[in-house]
């Protein structure tokens, strides 16, 4: 498979960059194509703005997704949302790595959904959910939180961590077309013993050994 890893956090050395890390390390093991998007590396601007595209549909009035129609067809995007876009269109599994904050994506994942996820070439015209641009492409979250797992549960102290994150799997990856796969959390790393943190990351590794085989679940039951 080819495989995107999207990730995003401030410090290389966290648990983060470390799942980061193994991860590719494990997909690459078991033969896959991996390409990254490591946002902090990168110094990737979330704001979206003019700055996306190269062309210009109305000087007057910025609408984006206008902008986004207008540069899909005559190829306008700036050379750095294109090679963002091409990577969407190159994988057959794309991964989000990144800490839950506030409950969400980081600003700057979401920025980068907010600019590379372009009318006119990621969805639109009719091509919505099961009819999107990236069906038959899967999608998964590896998260981590800062709190146990039993704040997390139905009824918890923060709620339902499924509830939490299906506005990324139904509003981000189901829209566009990508099947979700399960998951892939891990509860309070900075808690946790450097033996503790080991078998994460391995319980990881032995996952994406075999992700090609693991079937989607079904987002609208949460």
């Amino acid at each position: 498979m080819n495989v995107l890893v999207v990730y995003w956090h401030p410090e290389p050395k966290s648990f983060n960059g470390a799942m980061f890390r193994r991860g590719i390390e494990a997909l690459e093991a078991a033969g896959h194509s991996v390409k990254t998007s490591d946002l902090h590396a990168m110094n990737f601007d979330p704001v979206s703005g003019r700055k996306n595209f190269e062309s210009a549909n109305n000087d007057d009035f910025f609408k984006q997704q206008l902008e986004e129609m207008h540069a899909a067809q005559i190829d306008g995007f700036s050379s750095d949302i294109e090679e963002e876009i091409q990577k969407l269109e190159w994988c057959d599994l794309m991964i989000f790595q990144f800490p839950l904050w506030w409950f969400g994506l980081p600003a700057t994942i979401k920025g980068w959904v907010d600019r590379v996820f372009a009318m006119g070439r990621v969805y639109g015209g009719g091509r919505f959910y099961e009819n999107g641009v990236f069906k038959g492409k899967k999608s998964m979250v590896s998260v981590t939180m800062g709190g146990p797992e039993e704040t997390y549960d139905k009824g918890g102290w923060n709620g339902d961590l499924d509830a939490i994150l299906r506005p990324i799997h139904r509003g981000i990856f189901e829209f566009t077309g990508f099947s979700v796969l399960e998951p892939q959390k891990v509860f309070g790393p900075a808690r946790m013993t450097d033996e503790e943190r080991t078998k994460a990351l391995e319980d990881y590794a032995v996952r994406l050994a075999d992700i090609e085989t693991e079937r989607p679940i079904e987002v609208g039951e949460y």
